[in-house]
Order: C-alpha cells, then sequence, then structure tokens
C-alpha cells in the first residue's frame, strides 16, 4: 500500500504544479495590456515618432539626390564643350599649317583649294555633331526659320520666297540655332 500512497503524491504533486503554472501564466496574461488596455496618446507619440523618422529620413534621401544632380550638372556644364573643343583641333591644326604655306607659296589655286578642304573638313565635323545648314534658297519665308532683314519688290511668282541669304542658318538636332538673315520677296 505505501506504493500506492507514494502514487497518490505523486499524483497530487504533479496537479498542484500544474494549478501553479496555469496560475502563473494568467498572471502573465493580465501583465499584459490588451489591445484595447493600450494608451491611445502612447500609441499616437509612437505613430508620430516612426512618421517623423521616415520624414526625416525622405528628406536627406531627397537632399543627397539634389545635391548629386547638381554636381553632374556643374560637370556637364564645365566639361560639355570637349567633346566639340576635341572634334576641332585638326580643323586648328589645318588652318594653321595653311598660314604657313600660305607665306611660303606664290600659288594662288593651291591656297584656295586647301582653305576649301579645311572648309570641307569643318561642315563634316558640325555635320557629325548634328548641326545642318538650313537651305534658304527658292524656299518659302519661314519665321520659324528665317529672320528677314529686307523686302525686294519683285514679281507675283517670287512673293513670299527667300531672294536672298546674308547669314546662313543652322539647326542642331533640328532646333534652330540661328536663324538665316534672308531678303523677301514682295
Amino acid at each position: 500500500m505505501s506504493k500506492n500512497k507514494e502514487n497518490k503524491a505523486k499524483t497530487e504533486e504533479v496537479k498542484v504544479e500544474a494549478q501553479v503554472d496555469e496560475a502563473q501564466k494568467n498572471a502573465d496574461v493580465e501583465e499584459q495590456p490588451k489591445p484595447s488596455e493600450i494608451d491611445p496618446l502612447k500609441a499616437a507619440e509612437e505613430e508620430i515618432a516612426a512618421l517623423k523618422d521616415k520624414y526625416l529620413r525622405s528628406v536627406a534621401e531627397f537632399d543627397n539626390y539634389r545635391k548629386h544632380t547638381m554636381k553632374e550638372k556643374a560637370e556637364l556644364i564645365l566639361n560639355g564643350g570637349e567633346r566639340t573643343i576635341v572634334a576641332m583641333l585638326p580643323v586648328l591644326d589645318d588652318m594653321e599649317r595653311a598660314i604657313e604655306n600660305n607665306a611660303k607659296s606664290d600659288d594662288i589655286t593651291a591656297i584656295k583649294e586647301g582653305f576649301g578642304l579645311i572648309h570641307q573638313k569643318f561642315v563634316k565635323i558640325l555635320e557629325g555633331m548634328g548641326v545642318k545648314k538650313i537651305e534658304t534658297e527658292g524656299q518659302d519665308f519661314n519665321t520659324d526659320l528665317h529672320n528677314a532683314i529686307a523686302m525686294l519688290p519683285m514679281g507675283e511668282e517670287k512673293k513670299g520666297k527667300v531672294i536672298d541669304c546674308t547669314k546662313a542658318g543652322y539647326t542642331l538636332n533640328d532646333k534652330v540655332i540661328r536663324h538665316a538673315d534672308v531678303a523677301v520677296g514682295e
């Protein structure tokens, strides 16, 4: 019988321990505030702090972006013409050689031919960069492309047409960078 009493005592100890564990669990649950019991002021302050942090991070990120783009823009302005200048240096070299040879040579046709070749080379470089000459001869007068500097009395067939071009106009990638100065028939 003593075994039975020992078993009963152990069973009762286990039950008591289980009840103590249950009581502790209930006490822990009671200590934690239920969602309905959370202080609304504290919750609002936490939300405000989180939103303020998010706002400050966004402002800092935008400020970094702005500084980065300003730096890139300044660099482009300073070095943007580099490609153009490098492309024109061979023309400058040719002009210097032509001036040197002009002083030594008496052959006027060779000098004219040399300057013509230099001009062709320069025009080719400009065209490679997207610069095109605005065609004016025989064209209708167009205020988007032409600047009228004179009106010449002409017959009815030449009215509104470009008669003469005194200064060539140019486009860069289809954007007018200089209007052509023209005389127009009236």
